[in-house]
């Protein structure tokens, strides 16, 4: 269960240092979590890393979260959202979800220079979501 303090305590938090620290190991396999951050190369290439967090809902839909946002209220988690359409790129689009309908989140790290062009089917925008399926 998905709480407010999951997404603004160090549990979220934990899961993005996870998904660097993980793609760092991949790029320099000779390196341990425990001695990675004493090599200099290791924690350049691990702080230059890009995130992105994608939430999937109970009813289909996907977004992925921009930035949390902070509007005063706990009973709900709200974020401005990255659309993928370049027409809605132009505003800011905030979106409020009950916890609950929270039913997975993915966080995916990734070096700005190897960023793929493709975007993740994200389907906020959409009259009807498409069923997701995990990548093969």
């Amino acid at each position: 269960m998905f709480n407010y303090e999951w997404f603004t305590g160090s549990a979220f938090k934990s899961q993005l240092n996870e998904a660097r620290l993980r793609c760092s190991l991949r790029r320099f396999p000779d390196l341990t979590r425990e001695n990675g951050m004493d090599d200099a190369e290791f924690a350049e290439f691990s702080n230059n890393l890009r995130t992105r967090t994608l939430l999937y809902l109970r009813d289909g839909f996907s977004y992925e979260l921009k930035e949390p946002a902070d509007v005063g209220c706990r009973g709900h988690l709200t974020f401005e959202c990255e659309p993928v359409d370049d027409h809605y790129k132009v505003g800011a689009f905030v979106i409020s979800v009950p916890y609950e309908d929270v039913a997975r989140v993915e966080v995916y790290a990734v070096p700005p220079d190897e960023m793929p062009e493709d975007m993740p089917a994200i389907t906020g925008f959409r009259a009807k979501a498409d069923p997701q399926h995990p990548p093969q």
